[in-house]
């Protein structure tokens, strides 16, 4: 990341490397760096695995360290040429989703302020550098869905660079409309997951899984085409919309392996992607249309 963000030369080298083999880079990925942005102290000791030695123990310095990745993140992704970057907002509040006792007043406003303030310098930066924060929203994040997105929006003032990175898997295990959201929010969305997932909730489990490991909760992760997500409906909403980026496979499955993920999976999203008319299809009916012949036509 370093060596990114100081020299273009490098990122000029490593781009064109992997030019040659047929290959594009579609975004750059801070998920670990952005969530270290806000951990709540509960979360202290899990989240240390994701920093440096350096900054273990230290949550203060740890959540620096964090916001200096994801500026240079920003660079390096402007020496790529690239106008996306996939992060996680990280989180504050997460504790408190399901709150008992009760949240008490004004904690979700404090809250919200405290993660704008942290990243608005971050959103500044990337703005300077013409590259989009793309928030993959999701469960343990402080932005989980559209709510609390509009939420941290507000407190950034709206700030052209808090962009989305759209997964509908999340929104199938938390039972949200995915469709919608993209009617909602197709002008945030600048990345695209395409990843698979059920939900099957049974009497002993729904949306919070029980405890249980992946392959037994009601809401689990599939490989594309397992699943129960309407792609069909995706990709023609996104279509619709104008979205240009990437559709980038993100494979978790906890019954398929890897590879026959990745092998069944590229050609999934080749066929579900959409060749945009240009033209109506009735088109051909059309005649010459001028005022006197609109007025024939309504009999005046």
């Amino acid at each position: 990341m370093d060596l990114a963000a100081e020299s273009k030369l490098y990122c000029d080298e490593l781009k064109g490397k992997i030019n040659s083999y047929g290959l594009e880079i579609t975004e750059l990925s801070t998920h670990l760096q952005g969530q270290l942005v806000a951990v709540h102290p509960a979360y202290d000791l899990r989240f240390d695995g994701f920093a440096p030695d350096t900054v273990k123990g230290n949550p203060k310095a740890r959540t620096n360290w964090a916001i200096e990745q994801l500026k240079k993140a920003a660079t390096a992704s402007k020496h790529l040429g690239l106008t996306a970057h996939a992060t996680f907002s990280g989180a504050l509040l997460w504790h408190t989703v399901y709150p008992w006792p009760q949240r008490p007043q004004g904690l979700v406003d404090m809250g919200f302020s405290e993660l704008a303030a942290r990243w608005l310098p971050i959103l500044n930066h990337f703005d300077s550098c013409g590259v989009d924060v793309c928030y993959e929203v999701h469960p343990g994040e402080d932005l989980h869905d559209g709510a609390s997105y509009e939420m941290f929006l507000d407190k950034v003032k709206g700030h052209q660079r808090a962009c989305l990175l759209y997964d509908p898997s999340h929104f199938v295990l938390q039972q949200l409309d995915y469709l919608q959201y993209i009617d909602l929010y197709h002008e945030r969305i600048k990345a695209f997951h395409v990843k698979d997932a059920e939900f099957n909730p049974t009497g002993k489990s729904g949306v919070y899984g029980g405890y249980q490991d992946w392959i037994n909760r009601a809401g689990r992760f599939r490989s594309l085409g397992d699943g129960q997500v309407d792609f069909a409906g995706i990709f023609t909403k996104l279509s619709q919309y104008g979205f240009d980026g990437w559709a980038v496979m993100e494979w978790e499955c906890c019954i398929k392996s890897p590879e026959q993920g990745a092998r069944e999976g590229a050609p999934f999203i080749e066929k579900n992607i959409i060749e945009v008319t240009k033209k109506a299809f009735d088109d051909f009916a059309g005649a010459a249309v001028d005022e006197g012949f609109l007025r024939k036509v309504l009999g005046i």
